[in-house]
């Protein structure tokens, strides 16, 4: 069973990008969030089952009312992407939720942040270093 042959990986592009247009443009169901994204798809090689990893931007009642709207427009979807694409099968597709956009736009903020607080460290020991290098300028011209 090859997963990762140039057949399969071009209908996983190909059902990915049908499912993004038909999320994005023609389910009318207003629990499914508009910053929703499909981040990735695997078809068995069978095309009989599919997984595609969905994700949503916003809260933790967002994605589950999107995954709930995703999942009851289930067949419509399937509908679309059997009109869509001539494949032998139609794949059953089982939505699962990713976080991996959520996670790197978290780390994102907690690299910005930790830099703030460097870059503030760095201006307070340059507010003090010349001021400290003075003090011994005049106490050195004082001396002689």
């Amino acid at each position: 069973m090859k997963k990762n042959n140039v057949k399969n990986t071009r209908i996983n592009g190909e059902v990915q990008r049908v499912l993004a247009e038909v999320i994005r443009g023609e389910i009318k169901d207003p629990r499914i969030s508009p910053w929703t994204s499909v981040v990735s798809v695997e078809v068995a090689p069978d095309l009989k089952s599919c997984k595609a990893w969905i994700s949503v931007l916003g809260d933790e009642e967002a994605r589950k009312a999107t995954l709930e709207g995703l999942r009851s427009a289930d067949g419509f979807i399937r509908n679309k992407l059997a009109r869509i694409i001539n494949l032998r099968n139609t794949p059953e597709i089982t939505f699962v939720m990713d976080q991996s956009i959520e996670y790197g736009v978290s780390m994102s903020r907690k690299i910005d942040e930790v830099i703030a607080a460097d870059d503030e460290k760095a201006r307070n020991r340059q507010d003090t270093e010349p001021a400290e290098e003075r003090k011994e300028d005049v106490e050195e011209g004082m001396g002689e």
